[in-house]
Parts: C-alpha cells; structure tokens; sequence
C-alpha cells in the first residue's frame, strides 16, 4: 500500500519517493519491520496465548527436558503469519503475480495450521484435523499455484535463440551478443524448470510425458501441476516433522529463505542473471521483498523460539512456512534444488518412513519390529544418544547453511 503512495509521490516529484522503486530498500525496510512486529509485539501474542491457557500438550516419549516444554504456549506460528503479511502488504507491488501467490500461500496453509491446533487445544483432539484434510488443503494449494502460473500472461521466462548470417542485420528483435555469438532474446512461455548438472542447468517437464510423442509440449503442464502439489505436501510435512525442537525448524528456514531470497534476486535481475548464465524470470525480483519480511519474521520469532523456548509455532506457523518455502522455489523455477536446499526437511521425513517401513519389515518377517534409529524423527535419536537439545540445533543449523551455499553453487555445476 505504501508502495503505490510512494509511486504517486514519485510521480509528483516528492523528494525521497523515488527509494520506493528500488528493491533494495523495501527489502531492508521489510526486514525491519517484521522484526519489530515479530519481536515487540510477538510477546504480547506470547502473554495473550498465557492468559487463554493456550499450551502445548506434550507426550512423554522419555526423552530428556521434555516434560518441561508441558504448558508452553503454542499457536505461535500466528506471530509468523502477521510479520511477513503487514510489511508485504505495505512494501510490495500487489499487482505482481508472484506477491499474490506468496499470499494466498501464507494465509491458506496458516488457516489450515490454525484449525489443526484449534482442535488439539480447544476440543482436546491430540490428532487434531484429520491427516486426509491436510493433505486435501495442499492439493488444493498446488492445484491453485500450478494452474496460475501455467495460465497467467504475467509468468514468462526469458530465452535467447541462436542467430546466424543475414538474420543478424535484418533483426528487428532484441539481439545480445555472447562470445562472438549473436542470439535473439525473447519471452515465452515454458515449462523449463532448473536443475543441476545437466547442460545449461535447464530441464524441461515435457521430457515426463515423452510417452505421448510430439504432443509432449501440450500435455507438460499435467505433469507439472502433479510436481507442484507433490513439493507442496513434501516440504509442508517436512517442516512440520522438523519443528521437534527449540528453534530447530524456525532456524533452518530462516536460511532456507535467505537462499531462496538471493535466487530471486539473480533470477529477477537480466543482468546478473545473463552473467551468471542462469534462467531469467521477469517480475521475481518483487520476491525479494517478501522473502525479506520472511527472514525477519523468522528470526524475530526465533528470539522467543530459541532454547528454552518461551513459545512454539504449532502447526499454523510449520505448515505456513513449509507452503512458503515450496511455492517461493516453485516460482523462481527451483524447485528440484529442494533436496538439496531443505536437506534438513528431506532427512527428517527420510528417516521417519524408513523407521516405520523397517519396523513393519522385519515384524512381518521376524514377528519383532526393528529399528534404524533410536528415535524418530532423526533430531530425536540424538537426544536419545545423549546430545543436548540446543547443540542438536546449533549443529542442524550449519549443517543446513553447507546444504544452502552446496544449493547455489550447483547452478554452476554443469
């Protein structure tokens, strides 16, 4: 909202208006202002959550220090969901496609987590809302994310096409030259999305439906909306597995956001992007801006997350984040970087399917249900090994900074 007041302003030749158009200076003021929001008036939301007995329930699974989170105030991914609304709301442009989905997500998955936490607090149901509900909810956020950007005019990429002899002088096209090579730049649309180690990182969701022969092209927005909503629920339940300890998933994806922050930014900029010999994508860069109000809610949460935390997200803060992180790197044509990018999600949903399809296993082989791990989720089996809660974090968190930077430099890696 301010932007378009500061775009006004600029119009009149208001002195200073022009700041607004730069990137740069709406991310920092974003990042401000959702750290003021998630620190100042996060601890009124934390004695507001106190006063209506709003506690976490926890199971005794015998692990050390556990009882004692019995009690502490949760729902607190409310506090999240308001620090990057407010200053994405202020600072961006709300025509931009992109803003738009980043906001939906925000606001669909919050309400999904809310009602989860709603029914295990106030209707005393530790399950809370039915697994198949959930999963219905992230189905219908990838269906509406992978169908707006196959339909809208808004979602293009920028391709070159090489040009030889005559055609570069009877060009009435946007040529650049690149090594003695001249090529024609041009928008489309496409399904190419990025990925590492193949030639020019690209890799193109036509290529899964090869079956259907010269129609591919035709039939690569099926299989694209089917990744969409498979990266959607992955990374949702991922992140909601990981938020097992103090600061644990808060962390971690506040440096998942600030890598997907800095993809936006080369992505959405043709200049840095043609440098670097990655996928352009016009209007991304806006992205920033949101990525920006992410890290500061995210760190501005962890002041009060950390161990011993004073309170936790719930399932309205973990699935919101984990739909944020999965849309964003859907937009900016990242998604198969995920693996990498959200390794910390990836092993801990990892090593929960493989427990529990071990243990039905061996007990249908052997009659006695074995493990891999201590515990799971993984975090867990260092606490059973003894570890202290908040060294387990600290070393999450760097183990997830190396997957962040691995992430970036596989772009290079052709």
């Amino acid at each position: 909202m301010l932007f378009y007041l500061f775009d006004y302003l600029n119009e009149v030749d208001f002195p200073g208006a022009g700041l607004f158009r730069y990137i740069s200076f709406r991310s920092a003021v974003a990042v401000i202002i959702s750290l003021v929001i998630s620190m100042f008036f996060g601890k009124m939301i934390i004695k507001f959550l106190q006063r209506m007995q709003i506690g976490e329930t926890v199971r005794d699974l015998g692990l050390e220090g556990q009882l004692n989170k019995q009690g502490t105030p949760t729902m607190g991914g409310v506090i999240i969901i308001i620090s990057i609304l407010i200053p994405v709301l202020l600072l961006a442009d709300l025509n931009n496609v992109y803003i738009q989905l980043m906001l939906i997500t925000t606001v669909w998955m919050g309400l999904i987590g809310f009602l989860d936490d709603y029914i295990k607090v106030f209707r005393h149901n530790k399950k809370g809302l039915k697994g198949k509900m959930k999963i219905i909810g992230q189905i219908i956020l990838g269906l509406i994310v992978g169908i707006t950007l196959y339909l809208s005019d808004d979602v293009k990429i920028r391709e070159r096409e090489l040009i030889i002899g005559e055609e570069v002088a009877a060009a009435d096209f946007p040529v650049v030259r690149d090594n003695n090579k001249f090529y024609r730049i041009f928008d489309s649309k496409s399904t190419v999305t990025t990925i590492p180690f193949l030639k020019n990182n690209e890799f193109d969701y036509a290529w899964l439906v090869w079956f259907t022969g010269g129609k591919a092209a035709s039939y690569a927005w099926i299989a694209f909306i089917v990744v969409v909503i498979f990266i959607v629920t992955a990374v949702t339940n991922g992140t909601n597995i990981t938020d097992g300890l103090d600061g644990l998933a808060t962390g971690t994806s506040a440096i998942i956001g600030t890598t997907l922050g800095i993809l936006a930014y080369v992505s959405g900029n043709f200049i840095i992007a043609d440098y670097l010999n990655i996928m352009y994508i016009p209007f991304t860069a806006e992205l920033v801006v949101f990525a920006s109000a992410f890290i500061g809610a995210s760190i501005g949460f962890l002041w009060y997350n950390s161990f011993p935390a004073q309170v936790f997200m719930g399932d309205t803060g973990s699935l919101a984040i984990g739909g944020i992180i999965a849309v964003f790197a859907v937009i900016i044509r990242k998604e198969l970087l995920i693996p990498v990018l959200c390794g910390i999600f990836f092993v801990e949903s990892l090593s929960v399917v493989l427990q529990v399809t071990w243990f039905k296993y061996t007990k249908r082989k052997y009659g006695e249900g074995r493990r891999i791990f201590k515990m799971a989720p993984l975090h867990h089996h260092y606490q059973v090994l003894g570890y202290p809660e908040a060294k387990i974090v600290t070393r999450f968190w760097i183990v997830g900074i190396l997957l962040a930077v691995l992430a970036v430099v596989t772009l290079k890696v052709r």
